[in-house]
């Protein structure tokens, strides 16, 4: 299996070579789900290279998802549905280009730590960085988010916040507040994979609600809320992940007053607002008493910041804040503390409009890059919707990619129906691109890819 494999390629590391032989052994059906892989010292063996070359490959071949370990059985090829699973970090091997993860374009939020951080311990408020604080957050944390997000919220009221770790985080606090086990939460049929382990986790029924180009379908949620016992509605109006539809205010407004028909509460997961110059008004804004409205700062910012912030009305904030004590017992002072001074010194808006310019320079370069193919984006958005001509599908066609050196999500890590066909599409995150010149070559390779069509996925550019 392993014999012919040359590795005296000059320009990718023997290790690479080793994991891209595998991937290829996949895509052409000679290894499939299932299949072991023969043990490392015989791979080295047959390859004719050390072992630790063998288990770098293999580590490779673990964070690209196409094989995992299990005790007792050696190395198993990962089945296409598993590798399509919730992704949270990047692999950063020598020469890969992975395009996975939603994450900011530039280091303005680095640059703004570092000047900050000298400065932090003069803050009057930074001894208290060594005691307990409320659940829901230090109230100065509080206010400087319910300022910063009052456009949003509709509101200017600390009581009204909830500090949490990171948006998912708050999700989570927000479904175990307003939904029994059993009970079922609304969402586009497409949408962010995070929701589906989440609702799985607190045994809530993931409902999947038909769209089109436009969004949730009105008369498809009325439908699901006659034939549910829904708890809520969940709603990504900004950008959607994966598909970046956004929300006209005609279906914002339809789909709220049918959730208040039915007495069903709107979670507005709001992260990618901050990406939108001149954004729309909120589901929150106008409907207040049954929407919670969730923001962070991990698409805006970064990631690493872990600090996100949910908007609902006092009493339900109570309940929040409740599961919240639970589960963490309370967020990160010192990430609140760093962050009311970025809202408070005006460098958080700074580096979000950075992050606008170099979005909207790498959509250009993404557009040109595929261009006569169906790209499906905005102007500021950190992701594309790339929907693949006949015959891919998504699946052949991120194997395909992955043997090129790009990594790129399949259509089925969002589709919520597994009985439906999976979208033949593949989102691809432009603001993961460690350069522009980075993204204008995975964008060459996956033009190639195209172009080439099944009979010649195996490129190499």
């Amino acid at each position: 299996m392993f014999e012919a494999i040359d590795t005296s390629r000059d320009d990718i590391p023997v290790y690479r070579q080793l994991a891209d032989h595998v991937a290829q052994l996949v895509e052409t059906g000679e290894l499939s789900a299932g299949d072991r892989l023969p043990p490392q010292r015989e791979i080295a063996r047959q390859a004719g290279v050390n072992v630790t070359t063998v288990t770098r490959a293999f580590a490779t071949l673990q964070e690209r998802g196409l094989v995992e370990s299990r005790p007792g059985r050696g190395s198993i090829i990962v089945s296409a549905a598993d590798r399509a699973a919730f992704k949270s970090a990047p692999l950063e091997a020598e020469g890969y280009l992975d395009l996975t993860v939603n994450r900011p374009a530039t280091e303005g939020y680095l640059k703004a730590i570092a000047n900050l951080m000298p400065r932090l311990v003069s803050d009057p408020r930074f001894h208290a960085v060594q005691d307990f604080h409320p659940a829901e957050g230090p109230r100065w944390t509080r206010a400087a988010l319910s300022g910063w997000l009052t456009s949003a919220t509709g509101h200017n009221d600390p009581d009204r916040i909830v500090v949490t770790n990171g948006a998912q985080h708050g999700l989570a606090c927000v479904l175990g507040a307003i939904a029994r086990p059993g009970q079922a939460v609304l969402a586009d049929a497409i949408t962010y994979q995070g929701i589906a382990p989440l609702c799985a986790s607190l045994d809530l029924r993931l409902v999947p609600v038909a769209t089109d180009a436009g969004g949730m379908l009105p008369e498809a949620l009325a439908m699901a809320c006659r034939t549910q016992e829904a708890a809520a509605l969940f709603l990504v109006p900004n950008l959607q992940n994966p598909t970046t539809v956004t929300l006209d205010l005609d279906r914002r407004r339809a789909l709220a007053r049918i959730a208040r028909a039915a007495g069903v509460k709107i979670i507005e997961d709001d992260v990618y607002r901050a990406q939108i110059a001149d954004p729309l008004p909120t589901i929150a804004a106008e409907n207040p008493d049954i929407t919670v409205h969730i923001t962070s700062l991990s698409k805006c910012a970064a990631p690493g910041i872990r600090l996100g912030a949910v908007s609902a009305s006092p009493s339900l904030v109570r309940d929040i804040a409740a599961i919240l004590r639970v589960n963490c017992w309370s967020t990160s002072f010192l990430t609140g503390l760093m962050v009311t001074r970025l809202i408070e010194e005006g460098s958080l808006d700074r580096i979000i409009a950075e992050q606008r310019d170099e979005l909207q320079a790498r959509q250009q370069i993404l557009s040109q890059g595929l261009v006569d193919y169906d790209l499906r984006s905005e102007p500021t958005a950190p992701h594309g919707w790339l929907m693949l001509p006949d015959p891919w599908r998504s699946s052949s066609f991120v194997r395909a990619a992955e043997s090129a050196g790009v990594s790129v999500l399949p259509g089925e890590a969002f589709a919520l129906d597994r009985d439906q066909a999976p979208p033949h599409a593949v989102r691809i995150n432009l603001s993961a691109a460690r350069s522009r010149d980075d993204l204008r070559r995975a964008a060459a390779i996956l033009r190639t890819i195209l172009e080439g069509g099944l009979h010649k996925a195996n490129v190499h550019v």
